[in-house]
């Protein structure tokens, strides 16, 4: 596997990164931000991974905003 050192979701599974928005934000901030039922109706990690890894925008928003998440840690 070729290194991605400008890629900082290079090697990240999206189970990771919902974990961790879930454990820092919790799902209701995170159906606030992003509005997908996923989020906001019986929220589960196994539900948001089905849905975003069919729906490229909603994965696209998630992303960005573990990317926010991690540039506001010290």
């Amino acid at each position: 596997m070729s290194k991605q050192p400008n890629n900082p979701l290079h090697g990240v599974k999206l189970e990771q990164i919902i974990t961790e928005l879930q454990a820092h934000y919790g799902w209701e901030y995170m159906g606030y931000q992003i509005n997908i039922r996923c989020f906001t109706h019986d929220p589960s990690v196994k539900s948001s991974l089905k849905f975003l890894r069919r729906t490229p925008w909603a994965r696209t928003k998630v992303e960005n905003m573990y990317l926010n998440m991690i540039k506001k840690r010290p």
